[in-house]
Formats: structure tokens, C-alpha cells, sequence
């Protein structure tokens, strides 16, 4: 039987789909609660099925089971526990902001995002969006496996271009001298053609990356791919299949061992840095950081938008 052909391109949702899948607000709802309680709307609280529809108010349920006393039963709505809750704006907007943050290759600025939306202040949108990346930020993981690649980056500016008061303690690299100072550190670890876990680290001592790649990668791997960083020296003891590359003598790819593939996520991820977002503090890197890790984690997903409100 013939292999079929991966396609080369997945084609997420245009906008044109998103218009006529969510034509009015009514659309909108139907939608989140079909992804929320794909087989029947449970109470948030207890999951009781057993919820009944409220007949004075549309899009709101009463569940006796957690509150028993009739009419005094818990309340609750198709945005209770999401992040849509207690919003002031449209759900059809929220959608908006969401697919369109998935659409983007290398994300889009809230000073963007205010201007196409034509929200009332640049804060609403930042607002918004900050509310979508912290949604994402908590999707669960299976420890990769297969040949998986680790490596870590830096984001930033140099500290010595700093205003003097935002210089910090500059040190922070745990050995990476002038290449890590001032700079905010990532940690990631893809495996390849697989998914990828990125995370904001304080520094690369060895301590800290094995604590990572222990919570990111699975001991069953077939090859565990590093560079010559002394940080991994010592993951031989915990990953026999551990093999490095030696980029300082100008090799990058031996065989089945290099870092090319997670090296590509870096190039992703700093172009938005510093062509979509131009500044990102460190306070709120991880944000930015999991939504990058989400968009190409669904890359062939040709629902990430579905997959991001089952988050949401």
C-alpha cells in the first residue's frame, strides 16, 4: 500500500472561515461550549451533568448537586472559570484576538492588535492578549522522547547598552560570561519533527539545565543532542544516549547528532522578538515564550484555533 504524502503546507483557519463560522455572538458561545463540554455542559464546580438550563437568563445553567436548595443552586455561565469571564467585551472579539495571534508566524503587538481591532486604549489589547498567553502557558506535555535536541538561548540586550538604573545584576549567565549578561535565558528541548518545551531559566549551571531537561525529556530517548556547553557534561550519568555536537571546531551536523532543528526555533522566536515585539521584559518572557512553544507545537494542526480555546 502506498504511503500518502504529508502535506507540505497546513492551512490554518482564514479569515474569511472565521466570518462565516462566527458570524454574531450567539456563534461564538455555541462554539466554546461545544469545545468545553464536548459531551454535555458539567457544572465547573463539581461536574455534575445533571445541570439544567435557566430559562430566564440564555447561556446559563443551575447546578442543585454542589448547592442544593432549588433556586439557590450554583449558577453558572458558559464563561464561568475561563478567561472570558467577567470581560466587558464581545466574545466575537476575544476570537478575534486569539485567531489572530495563532495566525501570525511571529506573533503581533498589542500595538497592532489595538489598531486592527480599534479597541479604546493600547492597554485593552495588551490586556487581552496577555490573558491568551497565560491560557496557553498551561497546556500539559508528555515528556519527549525519540531523538530530542536541547539547547539554550539568550533574549536581550546587551547589559552595557542599558540605561544604568536597568542594568541589573548582569551576571546572571552562570558562566557564559559577556554572551549571557543583562540577557534573559531559555531553555528548550524539541524533539524532532516532534513538539517543543521552552522555558525561562535563571541560569545555565549544570544544576539548572539537568532540572530541565529531567522535567522535559524522558529517559527512554534514543538520543539526547546537546552542544559542548559544560552545563551538560555531566547528563551522561542520567542519559547514557547523550551526544554533543562541537560547534567551537566548526561542526554543526555528525551524522544523527546536531542541534539544527531546535536552533530553528530560536531564529523564530527572536525574529518576533525583535521584529514584532521589539522589547520584552523579563518579567513577562515566559508569556511570550509559551506562545511561540504553542504555535509551533500545532504547527500541522489544522485546528489550533479549537485547540487554543480548549485551553482558554
Amino acid at each position: 500500500m502506498a504511503r500518502q504524502k504529508q502535506p507540505r503546507q497546513i492551512i490554518q483557519m482564514t479569515v474569511a472561515q472565521f466570518e462565516a463560522m462566527f458570524p454574531d455572538e450567539d456563534a461564538c458561545r455555541a462554539y466554546l461550549v461545544a469545545k468545553r463540554w464536548p459531551e454535555g455542559v458539567r457544572c465547573p464546580r463539581c461536574g455534575n451533568p445533571g445541570v439544567y438550563d435557566l430559562k430566564t437568563r440564555e447561556w446559563h445553567w443551575q447546578c442543585t448537586q454542589c448547592a442544593p436548595g432549588g433556586s439557590t443552586g450554583y449558577r453558572f455561565s458558559h464563561l464561568t472559570g475561563t478567561i472570558f469571564e467577567n470581560t466587558n467585551k464581545p466574545l466575537r472579539d476575544w476570537f478575534r484576538v486569539i485567531h489572530y495571534m495563532l495566525t501570525s508566524k511571529k506573533g503581533v503587538s498589542a500595538r497592532q492588535m489595538h489598531r486592527v481591532m480599534g479597541f479604546g486604549s493600547y492597554k485593552t489589547a495588551w490586556y487581552m492578549m496577555h490573558r491568551v498567553r497565560a491560557a496557553l502557558a498551561n497546556e500539559e506535555f508528555e515528556k519527549l522522547a525519540g531523538i530530542v535536541e536541547v539547547d539554550e538561548t539568550f533574549v536581550g540586550g546587551l547589559a552595557k547598552n542599558k540605561h544604568i538604573d536597568k542594568r541589573g545584576g548582569g551576571g546572571s549567565g552562570g558562566g557564559r560570561g559577556p554572551l549571557a549578561s543583562g540577557k534573559t535565558i531559555i531553555a528548550g528541548a524539541v524533539r524532532r519533527k516532534g513538539n517543543i518545551v521552552a522555558r525561562v531559566i535563571q541560569n545555565v549551571d549544570a544544576s539548572t539545565l539537568t532540572a530541565f531537561i529531567e522535567e522535559a525529556v524522558s529517559h527512554k530517548v534514543s538520543l539526547l543532542c546537546t552542544d559542548q556547553w559544560l552545563g551538560y557534561k555531566h547528563l551522561n550519568k542520567k542519559f547514557p544516549q547523550h551526544a554533543s555536537i562541537n560547534h567551537a571546531a566548526g561542526l554543526y551536523v555528525v551524522g544523527a547528532v546536531h542541534t539544527q532543528t531546535i536552533e530553528g526555533f530560536w531564529s523564530i522566536l527572536k525574529r518576533s522578538v525583535v521584529g514584532t515585539f521589539h522589547k520584552i521584559s523579563k518579567k513577562y518572557m515566559p508569556l511570550y515564550v509559551a506562545e511561540a512553544q504553542f504555535r509551533y507545537n500545532h504547527r500541522m494542526n489544522p485546528d489550533i484555533f479549537g485547540a487554543a480555546i480548549e485551553e482558554c
